[in-house]
């Protein structure tokens, strides 16, 4: 499938920005990770403990996790981001081999496979922001045809069901639903008629819930979810002992390392689902609420980069990534305070799991870079028209003598 022509904005707009893109999302993100690391360690130091394993084993795989964590979010910042409409393709593909490989030969744990290599590694992880680069190149390149049905519903149904599908099959609902609904973020961005984004968002929430009911999990979860509604104390278990954490945090919270509900065979995965609960019992509601903070922030700017994207592509880039990671933040806690049913997603920065953690470091790479790039005076809502209008009145100009490729600068 075509991307369409590869654009290469003139040299002095890459220079224009700061040379670490958004020192402030730079900043915060590497407060976050530094606290989150703080807070593994409270977290999975007496789980770790009671099973005979050392204190410090959580804290050390993660920060192996986090060397290469930032290895790839420097090279996403460092490798212009236009780059990527020549390896979006094989970033997908790789995803949907990976993914096809933990269906068969994936390693079982608490009756799902998602990971390969002793489930160390997590391709939907990697399916989530290969599904949200592949879409906004695609996207940047089919758009002038994307309000017809055969060149855009039609494709990106089928580009969003077979990755999906697959995560689904593992069986993880959240990732699942997680790729479903970027995808239907990424297109609503595209073709800002209002018509079709209200009939687009009405399918793709009713799709969301059907393939949640369809599933033994799913409406396992939903049945327990509306029962805690009706009766806290018919809720599940879990729900139960994140509540109770939550409570005996109160405003101030018990104290770092102070808190009880982590001790093993009580509140289930501390240090990983259920972080954030360990968190407000330790830190109290204030603490939980830096962390809502620290996320509505980094969703601040990253906004504010799409905003001032050179170019409708980066501004597709960085408004999926924004809406990923900050949707998975707010998922979690949303999880852990009895808003949303139980997903089973991790806490960006600050569950253990380094899958998430590089890739999402990928991706806050990925967003810097963008910044860079970006402008002060830059429209994210006049790309859609302006670019395909730019597109067919110079489509001549476009082509490249040179090796095939295409180049244009705006």
């Amino acid at each position: 499938m075509g991307h369409g022509a590869v654009v290469n904005p003139p040299r002095e707009r890459q220079l224009r920005g700061h040379p670490l893109g958004d020192p402030v999302l730079a900043a915060l993100v590497s407060g976050m990770t530094a606290f989150g690391l703080v807070m593994l360690y409270s977290a999975s130091f007496d789980f770790l403990v009671s099973i005979g394993h050392s204190p410090f084993e959580a804290v050390g795989k993660q920060l192996i996790w986090l060397l290469l964590g930032l290895v790839s979010a420097g090279f996403m910042a460092l490798i212009d981001y236009h780059h990527w409409q020549r390896w979006a393709l094989p970033l997908i593909a790789l995803a949907i081999f990976l993914l096809v490989l933990v269906v068969f030969i994936g390693e079982q744990r608490y009756g799902a496979s998602r990971g390969l290599w002793g489930g160390s590694v997590q391709p939907s992880e990697l399916a989530k922001l290969a599904v949200i680069i592949y879409l906004a190149v695609w996207l940047y390149a089919k758009r002038d045809f994307l309000h017809t049905w055969g060149f855009g519903l039609l494709p990106l149904g089928i580009i969003l069901g077979a990755v999906a599908g697959l995560i689904f099959l593992q069986p993880d609902l959240s990732a699942g639903v997680t790729v479903f609904m970027l995808g239907t973020l990424l297109y609503m961005l595209s073709v800002r008629d209002l018509r079709i984004v209200a009939l687009l968002l009405a399918i793709a929430v009713l799709l969301a819930i059907l393939m949640v009911v369809a599933m033994p999990t799913g409406r396992a979860r939903m049945d327990s979810y509306l029962t805690g509604l009706r009766d806290p104390l018919e809720s599940s278990y879990h729900m139960q002992r994140s509540i109770e954490a939550i409570v005996n945090g109160g405003l101030v919270g018990m104290g770092l390392g102070q808190g009880v509900s982590k001790w093993y065979g009580w509140l289930p995965f501390p240090h990983t689902d259920s972080i954030y609960a360990v968190i407000i019992e330790e830190l109290g509601l204030l603490g939980g609420l830096a962390v809502w903070g620290g996320f509505a922030a980094l969703f601040w700017r990253g906004i504010r980069i799409a905003s001032r994207a050179p170019d409708m592509l980066g501004a597709l880039l960085a408004s999926g990534i924004t809406f990923w990671i900050v949707g998975e933040a707010l998922l979690n806690m949303g999880v852990m305070v009895g808003i949303f049913p139980f997903a089973g997603n991790a806490l960006p920065f600050f569950s253990a799991g380094g899958s998430n953690l590089v890739v999402s470091l990928a991706g806050i790479g990925l967003l810097l870079n963008i910044a860079r790039q970006g402008r002060s005076n830059a429209n994210f809502w006049r790309f859609s028209h302006a670019d395909s209008g730019l597109r067919r009145r110079h489509r001549r100009g476009r082509v490249s003598r040179h090796g095939g490729a295409a180049s244009a600068e705006e």
